[in-house]
């Protein structure tokens, strides 16, 4: 299996850049996932978590709260108002990571019900790291 080179990007920044075998991303009508050669397509994010799966590497999360995906070929280019990566060497690191990404989404999100999915999600991403 091939791999994607997949950009997640920021007004302030960029948050990831680099070579991976999968990505799920959330999209305006519900998750999807890209593998190499997905089809050309340009999509609407909904606040939630991006799940990357690194060949040879732990798998990544990165809470988001809006934004757009174009994948084109083996190029995927994620542009987000704000993201968080959840990701840490120590348990203080994570909990941080944590607690920054449960704010991105209560700024985002009306919704009690979406929000409480996607702070579980991202508390199980979370664990995965500990």
């Amino acid at each position: 299996m091939g791999t994607l080179n997949l950009e997640v990007i920021t007004p302030m920044g960029r948050v990831f850049s680099g070579e991976v075998e999968t990505i799920t991303l959330p999209g305006s009508d519900g998750e999807f996932g890209v593998l190499p050669g997905h089809a050309s397509v340009v999509s609407l994010l909904a606040a939630g978590v991006i799940d990357i799966v690194r060949e040879g590497k732990e798998d990544e999360s990165i809470a988001i709260d809006w934004g757009y995906a174009q994948i084109a070929g083996d190029r995927v280019i994620v542009l987000v108002d704000g993201a968080v990566a959840i990701r840490g060497s120590s348990e203080s690191e994570v909990g941080k990571a944590l607690d920054a990404a449960k704010q991105l989404l209560r700024d985002a999100q009306d919704s009690s019900v979406l929000l409480s999915t996607v702070e579980a999600r991202i508390e199980a991403s979370a664990r995965t790291l500990l």
